[in-house]
């Protein structure tokens, strides 16, 4: 029995929607509020403001793809659903960095691991970057509307033998492990949520924020590049938007003006500082852009005996932290322990070399495991720090630089997934670099990690956590808005996503979006009401 197409059936009752490549003439559009990006930040937003009474438009730059259009295909998903074709990198092409690109932004395409921001990550905000009112119990109610809303509960179905190598590993060594909550109803199982769920059981915006807006008469342009803030003095007066191609690359010559009494940008921690840095939006203190950070990802790959088929089951449903807060909240470069799923393209990218040797290599993927490590930055001062900049054709591009503190952390990280490997059973462990082979014991993983030469391009880097870029704070001088998100020099503007976090969190950042966003959106509707 087919699954229906919830999407598909509120377009049929008569949801508004525009699609920017196929207009054929400029368009102007009007709103009380007009949200950039449809993602965790947008999409919440939108939710909550229309269901206070606000006209919503809901703008983004990608397609619309619903279920029925979700094949479990890496060769369709990933060109039609990431950021620049899943070919989004630092700018020196040494980071990979996964982003969506469609309605429901990452939302749609992530693994569906949703924790709350941890508690020593919210009081540092508190005490080293003047932002208040987001303490633990501020946030405490937040987090539970949001989890309510959004199905989210630790996984209850056994782990598949990817995710099971953490628990036996740590359990061995006798290290910290926990099962992850994920924000999923009624889900199949398939192992594919990062093409898009096909049986509409992963809560992402597509299928309950977006709707609910669209139900209150909220509308939705898409594929359609918000390019520029237009600014009188000290406020927004609209929004120029390019209609885009099907491809959601080339501007199709359409412009799409869009008036609104508030604005808001949700576009995640590179593109919300790509539109302020082409509009030309007030920086006095040169904050835009700045101290953007990543959860770098290394990663270690392993052999086992047993069939292990890392493409199949829940993506991510166990983790460790037992190295996240070991030195610390601003001690040596921490990190979280986790796997990827391990789809065939994406594999083959992933483990490297090329011919025969990369051949070989997926031979055995289905006894393959693969774990990786979220690096926390932005706590220390030596910790990487990125700058997001304009390339020459107006589009953003985060410069993110590496240090000795950083690759400390990397080597660190890899040590410690090979321990927890071979604790599990592996046969072999590889750590995924240019210069490493597998190695059969702990300790010729030992030596090899030791002295590995940890330097870009050959080092296995990659990221899908995007944080900072435009931090929340008091200080106009250390931030670009308030702790309300409002921004510091332009009054009908606010910033709804992970851009404004001081830090990255520590934790996949789904949720922490989620409930700052439903607060931040919540309050700005009882300001906007009583104005």
């Amino acid at each position: 029995m087919p699954v229906p197409d919830l999407f598909a059936e509120g377009l049929a009752r008569g949801w508004k929607t525009y699609n920017g490549s196929r207009l054929e003439h400029d368009l102007t559009l009007e709103a009380d509020i007009a949200i950039i990006g449809s993602g965790a930040g947008g999409g919440t937003s939108a939710e909550i403001l229309s269901a206070a009474g606000f006209k919503v438009l809901l703008i983004e730059e990608g397609p619309l793809k619903t279920s029925s259009d979700f094949k479990m295909q890496e060769a369709e998903a990933y060109p039609q659903l990431y950021q620049e074709g899943i070919g989004r990198m630092s700018k020196d092409g040494a980071i990979t960095i996964m982003q969506g690109r469609a309605v429901g932004g990452t939302t749609l395409i992530n693994w569906t691991s949703s924790f709350r921001t941890p508690t020593p990550t919210l009081q540092h905000w508190a005490s080293e970057h003047g932002v208040k009112g987001h303490g633990v119990e501020d946030m405490a109610p937040w987090f539970t509307q949001m989890e309510q809303r959004l199905g989210v509960a630790p996984w209850a179905m056994p782990p598949n033998a990817n995710n099971d190598v953490i628990r036996a590993g740590c359990e061995k060594l006798g290290y910290a492990w926990k099962v992850i909550p994920r924000n999923v109803r009624g889900c199949w199982n398939l192992g594919y949520c990062g093409m898009g769920c096909p049986t509409n059981a992963k809560q992402s915006m597509l299928v309950t924020t977006i709707p609910a807006t669209l139900e209150k008469g909220g509308e939705l342009l898409y594929l359609a590049r918000a390019e520029r803030l237009l600014i009188d003095g000290e406020r927004v007066s609209g929004i120029e938007c390019l209609g885009l191609d099907e491809r959601s690359v080339t501007p199709n010559g359409r412009t799409i003006r869009v008036k609104a009494k508030h604005y808001i940008l949700a576009g995640g921690g590179i593109n919300t500082p790509g539109i302020l840095l082409r509009s030309d939006a007030p920086d006095p203190h040169g904050r835009t852009g700045k101290r953007t950070f990543l959860h770098l990802v290394n990663f270690s790959a392993a052999q086992f005996e047993q069939v292990i088929n890392p493409f199949y089951g829940a993506p991510q449903s166990i983790y460790s932290d037992h190295f996240q807060w070991d030195d610390g909240i601003a001690g040596r470069m921490s990190y979280k322990l986790e796997v990827p799923p391990l789809q065939p393209a994406l594999t083959a990218t992933l483990l490297g070399r090329f011919g025969v040797d990369n051949a070989l290599r997926m031979e055995q993927l289905p006894h393959t495991n693969a774990m990786l490590a979220l690096l926390r930055d932005g706590f220390h001062p030596d910790s990487a720090e990125g700058r997001v900049e304009l390339r020459g054709d107006g589009s953003p591009v985060l410069d993110y630089q590496m240090t000795d503190y950083t690759w400390d952390g990397v080597r660190r990280a890899f040590h410690s997934m090979a321990e927890v490997q071979f604790a599990a059973g592996a046969k072999s462990v590889l750590p995924l670099h240019a210069d490493a082979g597998y190695v059969k014991t702990l300790a010729e993983a030992r030596r090899l990690i030791d002295d590995l030469p940890l330097e870009l391009y050959r080092t296995r880097l990659g990221s899908a956590h995007v944080m900072g870029g435009c931090a929340m704070g008091e200080d106009p001088r250390q931030a670009v808005t308030d702790s309300l998100g409002r921004h510091h020099q332009l009054s009908n503007l606010s910033i709804h996503d992970g851009s404004l976090f001081p830090t990255s969190i520590g934790a996949n950042p789904q949720l922490s979006i989620y409930a700052l966003t439903a607060q931040l959106s919540s309050l700005l509707a009882d300001r906007l009401g009583t104005a």
